[in-house]
């Protein structure tokens, strides 16, 4: 998310550090990342942030206004490109529901797994429930309902009452996120992502028989780049 600042010219760093391809505003976002999820957001000052991406702590209010942007700008990292996939998804009555609710899991998982950097677990920080981070909810609360309308969709999820579809719907999308608790270094990210995927479609209400015809539906979207 660009905003007005990010586009200023930067000012000096405190002390150079080797060339990462980075402009200053992704060295903070780099810098907060590790800081965020190792040492924790609380232990975490604005200074630190500036000393590890090699900038002086007053270069880094020339990118962003304070620590909870950095963190809102996280956040929402992690849900737009897979909102972008579910766009894409929607529209594309040419495949199963079934399926393009794979491809999405799987695309989300795979999100979320990935990078060097759990930062899906910064969804469990107390202060994202402010108001500040109105932007990060509305985003993911979007993506959510895509989950929904692909569920609804589906042979099983068309059968569902109102209230069933939305307990069905919480109980994908945080079998999606819950990977973020269960996310390790040794632990193959996209055995993890087809696994939660698999798991999602049996949650949807899919017979154990139909799961590999529609992964391998679900593998060919996203090989397609849906």
């Amino acid at each position: 998310m660009n905003t007005p600042t990010s586009r200023r010219v930067g000012r000096p760093r405190a002390h150079e550090r080797p060339a990462s391809g980075l402009d200053p505003r992704d060295e903070v976002l780099g810098a907060a990342a590790e800081l965020f999820t190792t040492h924790g957001y609380t232990a975490t000052s604005t200074r630190t942030i500036a000393e590890r991406a090699g900038l002086r702590q007053a270069s880094l209010y020339h990118y962003f206004a304070g620590k909870e942007e950095i963190l809102a700008e996280l956040l929402e990292g992690t849900v737009r490109p897979s909102l972008d996939v579910a766009r894409g998804l929607a529209p594309r009555t040419d495949a199963p529901p079934e399926a393009r609710l794979w491809a999405l899991c799987h695309s989300d998982v795979a999100l979320l797994c990935g990078g060097p950097h759990n930062l899906g677990a910064l969804y469990l920080l107390p202060e994202v429930r402010a108001e500040r981070f109105a932007a990060f909810h509305r985003v993911r609360s979007e993506l959510k309902d895509f989950y929904q309308e692909l569920l609804a969709a589906t042979a099983a999820g068309a059968a569902l009452g109102a209230a069933e579809l939305t307990l069905r719907t919480d109980l994908l999308f945080g079998l999606t996120e819950s990977v973020i608790l269960i996310r390790r270094a040794d632990r193959d990210p996209g055995a993890l992502a087809v696994a939660t995927a698999d798991a999602a479609l049996r949650v949807a209400g899919v017979a154990q028989r139909s799961l590999a015809g529609l992964r391998r539906e679900g593998q060919r979207l996203l090989a397609a780049g849906a």
